[in-house]
């Protein structure tokens, strides 16, 4: 029993995954940001999961491939419905799109993970689902300030870079007590209370993290860029340098 608890919580990311859908399509605009509230409580259990896994020594097949089917519906899908309903229901056809694209290059994300063997230790591959999702629900709830052209482009940027090869530091792999485990569904409990009582601004206040690590993975690709640019100058300049003197 006690080896199941990481799928129960893996379950329950995808119970909130599937509640926070059902809350974005309700009359009262109001259930937005109860919707991503799901999301962002779902980001703590899909962050608890893997921990609980290691530490009961629990990990399986079942639970790797159970958690990304769960990460798919509560950070793909569900985050891309909550923009939909908060800004893109007048777009028509391009809405349809841009709302699909996101949800694919999260299944793409995680099918790429899976597969993966090696890699940078204590690094991910591209920005991940979940950070992506979450950036995806809060940002939603700026509709009143950003025009649906200003969160498409933000939307199509995010699902490029969780299919990019941008490094993006891997948190879970900072060590942790293992009495801080069971601090965990305390912390839970008063994020949930935090949410429910103050469903304005709770995302919003979230959501500004998840934006600066969403922006550091695009600083380092282009600082990448750039280095790559100066060495291959370089090298072009020498290769002028040396054929000159000949």
């Amino acid at each position: 029993m006690i080896k199941s608890i990481p799928n129960i919580l893996t379950v329950g990311n995808l119970f909130l995954g599937i509640v926070a859908i059902l809350l974005a399509f309700q009359p009262d605009y109001k259930y937005v940001d109860y919707a991503a509230i799901m999301v962002i409580i779902g980001m703590l259990l899909d962050g608890l999961d893997g921990r609980m896994a290691r530490l009961l020594n629990a990990q399986s097949e079942f639970g790797k491939e159970l958690d990304s089917l769960s990460d798919v519906i509560t950070f793909g899908v569900a985050p891309a419905f909550i923009m939909y309903v908060a800004a893109f229901q007048e777009m028509g056809m391009m809405a349809v799109f841009i709302v699909a694209i996101f949800p694919i290059c999260g299944a793409l994300r995680l099918a790429r993970f899976n597969v993966q063997t090696g890699g940078s230790p204590g690094y991910f591959v591209g920005l991940p689902i979940t950070a992506a999702g979450g950036v995806l629900a809060t940002l939603a709830l700026y509709n009143n300030l950003f025009s649906p052209v200003y969160l498409s482009v933000a939307m199509l940027l995010l699902s490029y870079l969780m299919i990019s090869k941008i490094k993006y530091p891997n948190f879970k792999k900072v060590g942790i007590p293992k009495s801080a485990y069971w601090i965990a569904p305390i912390l839970i409990i008063v994020v949930a209370v935090l949410g429910f009582m103050y469903p304005k601004e709770f995302p919003k206040i979230v959501s500004i993290p998840l934006f600066l690590y969403a922006l550091y993975g695009m600083k380092k690709g282009i600082d990448h860029l750039r280095k790559k640019w100066r060495k291959t100058k370089t090298d072009e300049d020498d290769k002028v340098y040396h054929d000159s003197s000949l």
